[in-house]
């Protein structure tokens, strides 16, 4: 495996994943708003960018711009002991999870740009703490993307946890023509490690020479939103694509042996950027195919872009007739998306809370409500119309 220092592009590519261009439905429909309003929870966080729930209760929140708060009874506070944080561009303080037992370890997860290493600027890195008390201790990194770069575009990155390993995204930090399709670099890439930062050997590069051991699966643009599936054993995504073309993607688990999986190289290959949906910002072409033999499609794409953050798929009856969707913020028409799925195809789109703002994140509470967080406003509770609050705010802030 001598030529892995190249892009994985100058491999021959002969398995067909590529399947027909998708059908997407028809174009979004405006939600009745009448059927649901919003509960402010907390304000004064600027990017609210990571939010997880810690107990029934209460949750923290990661401000991109370097801060991490605990919120309790619409309150705020500091967290203390976070690292510097290296704030550039898009990057910053970023994704939240805690354990699956937190209640016992106290164990919390967090991404973040960083610089360290021989290269100037900084890439993503994951770590791990210990969160009691409003204070972070035992700070471990489990992760260090390489190289570095001052770019400021694409860190990623969301952090998705089992009982026994740990899944995250590095975006290509821009560095499209290299960093996606070179297993031999970060960026671009879903990672799978375990619990304590070392790497599973069942990982598909991991018998791979130079390779990163860590990747789950490449050829990413920008990856902001990360959730299983509805049987547990798929992961999906959501990423930033170019001017039209974000995608959703299903990355299916790989087991070695297995006859349909046998060459990662081929089987792992989201195609970012020899595939895709979409052209360059400037209105310029990079690429002539949305698809390629070798290279796996989106179960769907947007087009026009909506800029996708956050993702959820809602288990709560709360909302029964939106069991089962897919939730996914817009930053860049700043509304929410809900997407009723018929198996693994998106058949509607419902445009909700429209013109509330930059919709940065949006996760299920213990409570079965569904919370986002929007640039600049705060954290929000979606509630039905026909559940009681005490103070009701109008969707249309």
């Amino acid at each position: 495996m001598k030529n892995l220092y190249l892009p994985i592009s100058c491999f021959i590519i002969s398995l067909n994943l590529a399947c027909a261009q998708q059908e997407n439905p028809p174009n979004i429909e405006l939600s009745d708003d009448s059927d649901y309003y919003i509960e402010k929870i907390v304000d004064g966080i600027d990017i609210p960018w990571g939010m997880t729930f810690i107990n029934n209760n209460e949750f923290l929140v990661s401000d991109r711009d370097g801060l991490l708060y605990h919120v309790k009874n619409g309150e705020k506070t500091v967290v203390k002991g976070l690292l510097e944080i290296h704030y550039n561009g898009q990057g910053g303080l970023l994704d939240l999870a805690i354990d699956n037992n937190f209640g016992n370890n106290n164990f919390l997860y967090f991404t973040a740009s960083v610089p360290g290493g021989e290269d100037e600027g900084s890439n993503t890195a994951l770590y791990r703490a210990n969160y009691s008390n409003y204070n972070l201790t035992g700070l471990k990194l489990l992760y260090k993307a390489s190289p570095n770069s001052n770019k400021g575009q694409h860190y990623g990155s969301k952090i998705l946890i089992d009982s026994n390993y740990i899944y995250f995204s590095i975006g290509d930090r821009g560095n499209r023509d290299v960093n996606p399709q070179d297993i031999t670099r970060d960026g671009g890439k879903i990672y799978r490690i375990n619990l304590d930062g070392s790497i599973p050997s069942d990982n598909p590069f991991s018998d791979i020479k130079n390779a990163k051991k860590a990747i789950w699966s490449y050829g990413h643009r920008n990856p902001q939103g990360m959730i299983f599936g509805p049987r547990g054993n798929k992961i999906w995504i959501n990423e930033h694509g170019p001017r039209g073309g974000d995608e959703i993607n299903i990355i299916e688990k790989f087991e070695k042996g297995e006859d349909s999986l046998k060459n990662p190289i081929e089987t792992r290959n989201y195609g970012w950027p020899l595939a895709s949906y979409g052209i360059n910002y400037s209105g310029t072409k990079f690429t002539d195919h949305t698809s390629l033999d070798g290279t796996v499609q989106p179960i769907y794409y947007w087009t026009p872009s909506i800029a996708p953050s956050g993702f959820v798929m809602l288990k709560s009856n709360i909302y029964p007739q939106w069991k089962g969707s897919l939730f996914v913020g817009s930053l860049s028409f700043e509304y929410l998306e809900r997407l009723q799925l018929e198996g693994e195809k998106v058949i509607k789109r419902e445009k909700i809370l429209d013109s509330i703002g930059r919709v940065r994140n949006i996760i299920e509470g213990p409570d079965g409500y569904l919370y986002i967080s929007v640039e600049e406003k705060g954290i929000f509770k979606i509630i039905p119309s026909n559940k009681s609050s005490s103070t009701p705010e109008k969707n249309n802030e």
